[in-house]
């Protein structure tokens, strides 16, 4: 594997981050002075193995929030595995605005990216970074080293729990590469030692493939649903992977596995899980009481202090006069750095009382700051425009759900819910629609439960569903989450001309733009240097 942008591998400098909300095992422990000599000397360096795991998520390196990074020759601020995922499912989609010049955003917010673009060697070299941890913990976990260590039966079965949690995470960052780059990647695995080699490049089917043997092999290996630690993955992640992985195969692999993604969604749905009464408590700094979560990335304001999407999400959605216009809101006296609004496309899809959006929407979940003098239009290229240009989105809060502030004012205790319900239900209607089986009974109750919560009432209810509806619905319901360029592309509506908005294609009103944009290209600098790459068609 290229590791022009990482630092040596992790069991050459070893320094562990808990996991914020992580009882037992993962919460608190010693995670100083260790290498390569001695990070298994005793039954607790496994674990601490694999809180590094957990933490490659978000944190950058081995000092909170900076300091000695993972990666060389990026801004560690900026180089957070979840951040960069978010910021390449939203900035080229039809929900926000990013107005700062960092390297390589601008092309990715209009759509006039190429293979040189900086940005994609951050996000592809964090991604097999995580990849190289995960393979290494197998490497030092295999039943053979462990036989030479002594291992004893108790702590083998520990083991094997952490063993499919590390292939589950690597089977993640595979996913990742399958939406961003299309999965012509470098594939590597456990049976591919650390040295100097060039890996072969894998194809969009083959590395599906994988991802689902892998999931489906530790679906039995793995905690059951919702009795793991908080934080840690379970058995309901796993179904929630597999369900998004067989709803997106036909946009992915040309397959239809709509049907597969209805049995996984049943399975979550039938696992306990409950939706969140108030949505807004999905978003606040005590969110880990949530039953709705699935799997989070956890953040912590001080034990785990991070730069990451959450920093973004709150601190970069404010200025200080929103702040100052109500100063316990936020759960934050930072000042925000006002790089995040909306843009008009994302405001539309809410229902606001004769179409005039400083009325009150029914729908709680449209949570606009309209103060401010901000306007709902961006006549700017989203990169150098004003902050007031788009509507400020306050969805994200560092207060817990009594109202209280975080921890910290400046890093927010707020998790990341990569994997929630409401999610699942939405999957599942949708898998119904495209054919997938199901009941359609079943798929109007689901939706119709979130529908209630956000309207507090049945006067959101919807008597049929259509795909219309359902992307719609997806924008409402997980707006800024994450998912939003995956769901376009699903919907064949990121590239073409079937679906516009603002500065689409470079164009103020949007344009279409070329079907190759689907996928991101692989970084220049890792084709040029692995003649077994072979470029993204169209780059």
């Amino acid at each position: 594997m290229k590791t022009k942008h990482l630092c040596p591998i992790l069991l050459a400098c070893l320094t562990l981050v808990a996991l914020q909300g992580c009882s037992d095992d993962l919460d608190n422990i010693d995670t100083n002075n260790l290498n390569s000599e001695n990070v298994f000397n005793n039954e607790e360096g496994y674990v601490q193995f694999l809180a590094k795991l957990y933490a490659g998520l978000d944190q950058t390196g081995q000092q909170a929030p900076t300091g000695q990074p993972d990666l060389i020759g990026f801004t560690e601020g900026s180089s957070s595995y979840i951040r960069l995922w978010w910021n390449l499912n939203e900035l080229p989609a039809d929900e926000l605005k990013w107005r700062y010049n960092d390297v390589g955003l601008r092309e990715i917010s209009v759509h006039s990216w190429t293979p040189e673009n900086d940005f994609f060697s951050v996000i592809y070299s964090r991604i097999f970074f995580q990849i190289s941890q995960a393979n290494e913990f197998l490497r030092q976990t295999a039943s053979d080293v462990l036989d030479s260590r002594g291992a004893s039966e108790n702590l083998r079965s520990e083991i094997n729990i952490y063993r499919a949690e590390a292939r589950f995470l690597r089977a993640l960052a595979y996913f990742h590469t399958l939406d961003l780059f299309g999965g012509n990647v470098p594939f590597v695995t456990e049976e591919d030692l650390p040295g100097a080699f060039l890996p072969e490049q894998t194809s969009g089917p083959e590395l599906f493939g994988y991802i689902e043997s892998e999931l489906l092999d530790i679906e039995d290996q793995i905690i059951a649903a919702r009795q793991n630690e908080y934080g840690r993955v379970d058995r309901g992640a796993v179904w929630t992977l597999l369900a998004k992985l067989y709803l997106n195969a036909e946009a992915f692999i040309n397959q239809n596995r709509y049907g597969d993604c209805i049995t996984y969604c049943d399975e979550i749905i039938n696992a306990g899980y409950t939706l969140e009464a108030d949505y807004a408590n999905l978003f606040k700094a005590d969110n880990n009481l949530s039953t709705e979560i699935i799997f989070p990335v956890t953040f912590d304001g001080i034990n785990s202090r991070s730069f990451g999407v959450m920093y973004s999400l709150i601190n970069g959605t404010l200025d200080s006069n929103i702040i100052q216009s109500d100063p316990d809101a936020f759960g934050t006296n930072t000042g925000g750095f006002a790089a995040l609004t909306a843009k008009e496309s994302f405001v539309d899809l809410f229902e606001f009382p004769g179409d005039d959006p400083f009325m009150n929407s029914p729908d709680v979940r449209a949570s606009f700051f309209f103060k401010d003098g901000h306007s709902v239009d961006l006549p700017s290229e989203p990169v150098g425009s004003s902050f007031q240009e788009g509507f400020a989105y306050t969805k994200f809060r560092n207060l817990r759900s009594d109202g209280s502030p975080g921890q910290s004012s400046d890093f927010p205790d707020v998790d990341f819910p990569l994997f929630r319900l409401a999610d699942v239900y939405l999957m599942y209607a949708e898998a119904f629609i495209r054919g997938g089986g199901g009941s359609e009974a079943e798929a109007l109750s689901l939706i119709n439960l979130i529908r209630e919560r956000a309207y507090g009432d049945s006067s959101g209810n919807v008597a049929s569903l259509d795909l219309d509806f359902i992307i719609d619905e997806r924008g409402r319901e997980l707006g800024w989450e994450g998912h939003r360029r995956t769901d376009l592309v699903r919907f064949g509506n990121f590239t073409g001309n079937n679906y516009s908005w603002d500065w689409k294609g470079g164009a103020q009103n949007g344009t279409s733009i070329s079907d190759h944009l689907s996928v991101f290209p692989i970084p220049v600098s890792d084709v040029s240097v692995n003649p077994n790459l072979t470029q993204n068609p169209g780059y």
